[in-house]
């Protein structure tokens, strides 16, 4: 490994003819290039998707009622079902897998409120929501303070509003706190900011709510005590979907639903969810390898056709020195090593091309702020250059022995009548 001469030879075999060996290496570089650009690639979207998760707790899921679509009790099909806070106290109650738990109001469907605030005004989502909304919905205050058990017990005129509320509605040395806004026409003092953990579109759209007491969205709103839906979190250790099920059965039975009715609730559980989405990027992270191990395997392919070449051209070469006493081990291992080094050296440069490729996007979007909705900044882990640099040396190791094999299978007396 460390004679000086191997290494002479190995470099004056590669240089002999450099633009085929360099058109050789391309192949294997490009196959490189390829996978790690890919990889990276791959990485950005998961990153992407993964922060438009960012903004609920892993654990969550959301219930909401609809219509029993199966008669039952002597109820009929069709009948409405709505939710109110008995509901809250008996799923707090009987539902042992359930952490927290949720009751939420708003102003319907899209839950949007006209907001006033001087001579500025907009249609903001509004919602009625107990203080620890906070562990299922997860965003930042930049300002002031969240809801707390006070504000639901006084039921409390005040709102905690999103950035984007605060951008619209108050000029930008404007401090928020302390302010009153008009909300369909009640008033409500201001008394924190949140900034929402998601990016892109979708943290604008969420940085545009406001959270007003429970309690109070009952009072000023008229909206008796129903419930528009539960968010809820399972405890540790616990499925979501399992305590989700266990939710539905015990609210069938309180409101005389029945057991078979999948569509009387309504449900979103980010567990099931983001288990879909990361078995979606398993199978691209598959697919990416098998494409650019497929891309490498074509250049080592074309890696072992030259060393055939290189081993045909060097025949006399290979009989002398069987001739004066060279073992075929030795033979073997000096074509080997020179695959090994023509795949590995061109796919480094590949390597570090693809790398910074990735690094140069990374810096752009931060340089000029490029928020993509659903991709982030590309990256590949250390783990994965290892990874590629491992299946280089054993590709070109594989490479070398077909020409080596055959090197060695020559007679030295064939070698040397050889022209």
């Amino acid at each position: 490994m460390f004679d000086l001469d191997k290494w002479t030879e190995i470099y004056h075999t590669l240089t002999k003819n450099p633009l085929r060996t360099i058109l050789t290496a391309l192949g294997v570089g490009w196959g490189v290039f390829m996978l790690v650009a890919m990889l990276g690639s791959g990485n950005g979207l998961k990153d992407g998707v993964g922060k438009e998760f960012a903004g609920r707790a892993n654990n969550s899921f959301s219930l909401w009622a609809r219509s029993a679509s199966i008669p039952y009790d002597g109820l009929p099909e069709g009948r409405p079902i709505n939710m109110d806070l008995d509901d809250y106290y008996g799923i707090m109650q009987n539902v042992d897998e359930v952490d927290v738990v949720c009751p939420r109001t708003n102003f319907g469907y899209r839950g949007g409120g006209t907001v006033v605030r001087g001579l500025e005004s907009g249609d903001f989502r509004v919602n009625g929501d107990f203080p620890q909304i906070q562990k299922v919905e997860l965003f930042e205050i930049i300002q002031g303070r969240f809801l707390n058990p006070l504000d639901i017990e006084k039921k409390r005129k005040i709102a905690v509003i999103g950035s984007r509320v605060q951008e619209l509605l108050f000029e930008k040395e404007e401090d928020p706190i302390g302010d009153y806004i008009r909300i369909s026409g009640v008033y409500f003092q201001v008394v924190g900011v949140f900034q929402p953990r998601t990016t892109g579109e979708r943290s604008t759209r969420e940085a545009e709510g406001i959270f007003v007491p429970f309690s109070t969205f009952q009072q000023a709103f008229n909206k008796g005590g129903r419930v528009s839906w539960f968010a809820m979190t399972a405890k540790e250790k616990v499925p979501s979907s399992e305590a989700e099920e266990k939710v539905k059965s015990y609210l069938k039975s309180t409101h005389r639903v029945h057991p078979n009715d999948a569509r009387a609730f309504g449900s979103w559980n980010m567990e099931r969810e983001f288990g879909k989405i990361q078995n979606l990027f398993t199978g691209i992270e598959l697919l990416i390898w098998i494409v650019g191990v497929g891309t490498l395997l074509a250049g080592v392919i074309g890696v072992t056709n030259i060393m055939l070449i290189i081993v045909k051209e060097r025949t006399q070469e290979i009989g002398i020195r069987r001739a004066i006493g060279a073992t075929p081990l030795s033979i073997t291992s000096q074509i080997v090593l020179e695959a090994i080094i023509l795949t590995t050296v061109a796919g480094y440069i590949g390597l570090v091309i693809g790398v910074g490729v990735n690094e140069t996007i990374a810096w752009a979007m931060d340089r000029f702020q490029i928020e993509a909705e659903m991709y982030a900044k590309p990256s590949v882990e250390l783990g994965v250059a290892l990874k590629a640099l491992a299946i280089l040396v054993v590709s070109g190791a594989f490479a070398g022995l077909l020409p080596a094999t055959r090197a060695v299978s020559i007679k030295p007396v064939d070698a040397l009548r050889a022209e």
